[in-house]
């Protein structure tokens, strides 16, 4: 059989920004029909490289090739003209047009003066059904489940004659059911003759999608794997340069008193609707209570109005004795709450701050980084200069923005500052999303730390394994309530994802 003719080539590839060299004259092939897997640490140089390849970026040195022939893209519109397309992983959509205008924006159908809507409608049904993306065209996108929205990303990338397809960490914000369809749809882009780069943090994705893989670190190749030899250890033991213990270790718990105590709380969305509804939940010192359940069933809404960024319609959240409802979010801090939202860079952080003042974000105004009125910059100094450290924070300096960090760096200095603080009670929402596998082992053995030191804690995750690596009791979460807690001795993955669907044991038993 004939080898498949190679479709993307870079050669020598280097970007170098102030303080770093992000990309170090690295060498890549895609061939046709081929999914490569492009794996690294969070600032190994993975966006970087793809922003190369979609002209969002210059190179300062090698060069690109399609289809043999030597490339300038300097923009993503010759990436485009070249049948380069990208799905980032913060969509880029506009939520309040329906599908059919998000696909044809920038690429318009026109017949005459007028936008011909009915002829992207069609071109878009055709590209839908060709590839199994089942997508409604009149659909408004803000209405959309996540997991559908990325498939509009594909089939706009499509809709502009696209036969390479980077996919940039396109599981990060799916549920365990979203990421198999994912999967599904590119074994028949595949099929179709097209050519997809999948970054992911995720080894054992990698492993089942990919048909090679290329793992990158600080900035160069650090060498290329065959799924079908590779293990998730061995891929990510050549990600970090050491071995990495991927299963939690931790001694069983030894729960105290209840330190969150919620009764019959009901808070409404956005929108007006009951998000979460007639909720009740207890955590205790010393023990992890896991929230599992498809994002979208009211965790967001828990978490912010236990953490007092929402207000609540009805109920009570009882911190340490103390009713909390209308409370600011800086007397909940005060009371003992630490919290790692679920979206950093809305809820986590001041992106044009720099590292060193997001790190007292909650503590600016006391001592040691205050004397009275006056900020102790020399004390930010130092607590920033041993959270960087400890905590592993990939930055040239600690006076850099926040903002110009890798997201999975931003997420390592939002933990660094809220697991630094003693706390009674942690909240901590979607800790690893877009962390690598060194950082993830870190910030699961410090969570299981802080519980071992008698901190109660409230995770959420949409990540399973997650969930059922790190809890001592698991809470599934379904339209607004807890359908059932269930004990980790007694929680296996299928058991679980029934609830998560809203079935419970019993039904489950009779449908069987």
């Amino acid at each position: 059989m004939s080898e498949a003719p190679v479709v993307l080539e870079v050669r020598g590839l280097t970007k170098r920004f102030p303080g770093v060299l992000a990309n170090d004259h690295i060498d890549l092939k895609l061939s046709k029909g081929q999914v490569l897997g492009l794996l690294g640490e969070n600032g190994a140089g993975k966006s970087t490289l793809m922003n190369l390849i979609y002209g969002l970026y210059t190179p300062d040195e090698g060069e690109i090739l399609v289809n043999g022939q030597p490339v300038h893209i300097h923009d993503p519109n010759d990436a485009i003209a070249l049948g380069i397309g990208m799905v980032h992983q913060h969509f880029q959509l506009v939520p309040v047009l329906t599908v059919t205008e998000n696909i044809m924006l920038g690429n318009e159908s026109v017949r005459g003066p007028f936008l011909d809507r009915r002829a992207a409608r069609r071109r878009i049904l055709e590209i839908a059904q060709h590839y199994g993306l089942k997508v409604d065209p009149d659909a408004l996108v803000e209405d959309l489940p996540v997991g559908v929205q990325q498939r509009v990303e594909i089939i706009k990338a499509l809709y502009r004659k696209a036969d390479i397809l980077i996919l940039d960490e396109p599981t990060a914000v799916l549920t365990p059911q979203e990421a198999e369809g994912l999967f599904d749809i590119m074994r028949t882009l595949q099929e179709r003759g097209v050519s997809i780069i999948f970054i992911t943090h995720k080894l054992k994705e990698v492993l089942e999608v990919c048909d090679a893989i290329t793992v990158l670190r600080n900035g160069t190749v650090a060498g290329h794997a065959d799924p079908q030899q590779s293990t998730q250890k061995s891929l990510a033991s050549m990600m970090v340069g050491r071995e990495v213990i991927l299963q939690v270790e931790k001694d069983e718990a030894h729960p105290g008193e209840p330190v969150l105590s919620i009764q019959n709380l009901t808070v409404l969305s956005d929108r007006g609707l009951v998000a979460v509804n007639d909720l009740s939940l207890e955590v205790r010192a010393g023990e992890i209570l896991g929230v599992a359940g498809v994002q979208g069933n009211g965790q967001t809404e828990l978490v912010e109005a236990i953490t007092g960024l929402r207000e609540a319609a009805s109920g009570r959240i009882v911190i340490v004795g103390q009713n909390v409802i209308g409370h600011s979010p800086r007397s909940i801090t005060e009371a003992g709450v630490a919290h790692v939202p679920e979206d950093r860079q809305k809820d986590g952080m001041v992106a044009s701050f720099p590292i060193k003042d997001n790190l007292v974000l909650q503590t600016y105004y006391v001592g040691p980084f205050a004397r009275g009125i006056l900020a102790n910059e020399a004390a930010k100094d130092d607590n920033a200069r041993h959270l960087v450290q400890q905590y592993d924070v990939r930055t040239p300096s600690i006076y850099v923005n926040i903002g110009s960090l890798s997201g999975g760096n931003q997420q390592k200095t939002i933990v660094a500052r809220e697991f630094s603080r003693p706390s009674k009670l942690l909240v901590v929402a979607q800790p690893t999303r877009g962390l690598d596998v060194g950082s993830i082992e870190f910030i699961h053995q410090q969570i299981v730390r802080m519980r071992d030191e008698g901190t109660a804690i409230l995770l959420v995750s949409a990540e399973l394994d997650e969930i059922l690596s790190l809890s001592d009791r698991v809470a599934v979460m379904y339209a607004g309530k807890i359908i059932d807690i269930v004990s980790i001795e007694q929680a296996d993955r299928e058991h679980i994802g029934l609830l998560m669907a809203g079935v419970r044991h019993q039904e489950a038993e009779s449908h069987g």
